[in-house]
């Protein structure tokens, strides 16, 4: 059909106009997840999916992780750092403004890393400012952090989404309506359907190509191919069926973005349940379980064995494999050796995402094998926030720990699977102490091992991180140094 007179003169006009056309670059996406997040405080939850959102988009904090896992300047634009490694002078970026207008400054990271640290805080990584000794706000543009003692992993831990800065005012309502100082703004929540964000016009940097984001929420893998296939969405971050992918791959609509992450995949063990509170006991479920059938089972091939929890891509890894390799002979001997020559019954609670759902089926075969029952539970996200990580009532778990270089969490008594080792203790607090390169390569060698030796929890994969997207669309990260869709580059092609 021949195009009407008009309608080309029209566009002419326009485009003589400097008006844009109908068919003008789009400056919209929307980007399909898994997981919603329980609530919008990436300071104040453990949920992954909250800095999935946020991270980069609408929250910053001093620092910043790159795609590649680098930490670089972000709300902090330099920093000193003393001789004696125990006073960081920040000097923050001129002009930033958090989304309701109000000017950030030097008491805005003042309050937001005394409220991280604070005795009744809620958030989930308290840790990362477990150093800290003081905040105080010399000018509106200078903060000057002094801790108790070095921390060699400081200017890291203020890359994290815990660490952002928030304003005083925005705390009573930020779990619902979150203010940052980002280069999009939120908008809106529709819960159990998606979270809105519009480009903030007086972001201090700069401006993002796109105009507005929808972050669309797909529980069901079967729901998330078809509206892939559909062109509803245009991009699904860490497409959650694998078994899929090869098709995307053949269609030239769709690009498949593979990468790295930081998200060791576990069989978490509660280490103070009896019968997992035997060293040997977990160390025979540790043979027990074939990791790779696992990853080929669940993952369809896409995922690292690992013997710790370390990930692979880092320089001071060290394959532990071995260590527990698939032996379901030595295995029985070992429960026999324990005490449970006939075995013993647990449970295993799953959260939803597909290689936890899929695992642990084929984990349940293979501890049926040499003798362990397991009663299987499949929870929501907020179940399992409550019963597993929150309240310990739990026995086995299966889930990936995406949080960057975590391997700390093995300090914490406390924490959900329930590790006390005083060496690891100590062994963890010289490495924070530490700020030699080398010296703390050999000490985070020496953490892989010990955990490893302990059989803490089963040591499976690390996560692969398998994005779909439409073919035009530019700039998605395909490594997950931290859990973020970082949207500041992305744009349509030309």
């Amino acid at each position: 059909m021949t195009k009407p007179l008009r309608m080309i003169a029209a566009s002419a006009l326009a485009l003589a106009a400097g008006l844009a056309p109908a068919w003008a670059q789009r400056s919209d996406v929307t980007v399909a997840m898994q997981l919603e997040p329980p609530h919008l405080d990436p300071t104040g939850g453990a949920a992954g999916a909250i800095d999935s959102v946020l991270y980069a988009n609408v929250f910053e904090g001093l620092t910043r992780f790159t795609e590649s896992g680098e930490v670089v300047p972000a709300l902090a634009e330099s920093w000193e750092i003393s001789e004696d490694g125990l006073t960081y002078t920040f000097t923050l970026r001129e002009g930033v403004t958090f989304h309701d207008g109000t000017a950030m400054t030097a008491a805005d990271v003042k309050f937001s890393l005394d409220r991280a640290r604070a005795e009744d805080s809620t958030n989930a990584q308290k840790q990362l400012f477990a150093a800290i000794d003081t905040v105080e706000a010399v000018d509106p543009r200078t903060v000057r952090v002094t801790l108790a003692q070095p921390d060699g992993m400081f200017l890291f831990n203020m890359a994290w989404g815990d660490a952002v800065i928030v304003a005083p005012e925005s705390i009573g309502e930020i779990k619902s309506r979150p203010v940052g100082t980002g280069p999009f703004r939120f908008e809106d929540w529709v819960q159990g359907d998606r979270v809105e964000l519009t480009r903030y016009a007086d972001y201090w940097g700069e401006a993002p190509a796109l105009e507005a984001a929808t972050f669309k929420f797909i529980s069901d893998p079967t729901a998330a191919f078809s509206a892939m296939m559909a062109g509803d969405i245009d991009a699904f971050s860490a497409f959650p069926a694998p078994e899929n992918l090869p098709q995307f791959e053949a269609d030239p609509r769709f690009q498949v973005l593979v990468g790295s992450t930081e998200g060791e995949t576990i069989l978490s063990t509660n280490n103070a349940q009896p019968p997992l509170d035997e060293p040997l006991v977990r160390k025979a479920i540790a043979h027990a379980i074939d990791r790779q059938a696992v990853i080929e089972g669940a993952m369809f091939g896409y995922g690292t064995p690992i013997g710790t929890h370390f990930a692979p891509h880092h320089p001071a890894y060290v394959d532990l494999t071995d260590m527990s390799a698939h032996d379901p002979d030595l295995a029985r001997e070992l429960l026999a050796d324990a005490g449970y020559p006939d075995g013993f019954t647990t449970t295993l609670k799953l959260p939803p995402p597909s290689y936890a759902r899929r695992g642990g089926e084929i984990i349940a075969a293979q501890l049926r094998a040499v003798g362990i029952e397991t009663e299987i539970t499949n929870l929501e996200w907020a179940q399992w926030l409550e019963e597993v990580f929150t309240s310990k009532n739990y026995g086995l778990s299966i889930v990936s720990h995406t949080e960057p270089m975590d391997i700390g969490i093995y300090a914490r008594p406390d924490y959900y699977f329930q590790y006390d080792n005083p060496e690891f203790q100590a062994l963890m607090e010289e490495l924070n102490a530490t700020t030699d390169a080398a010296a703390r390569t050999e000490m985070l060698q020496d953490a892989q091992r010990m955990i490893a030796e302990d059989y803490v929890n089963g040591y499976l994969f690390q996560l692969a991180m398998t994005t779909v997207a439409k073919a035009d669309l530019r700039g998605l990260w395909a490594n997950a140094p931290t859990q973020a869709v970082d949207l500041t580059g992305v744009s349509w092609a030309e």
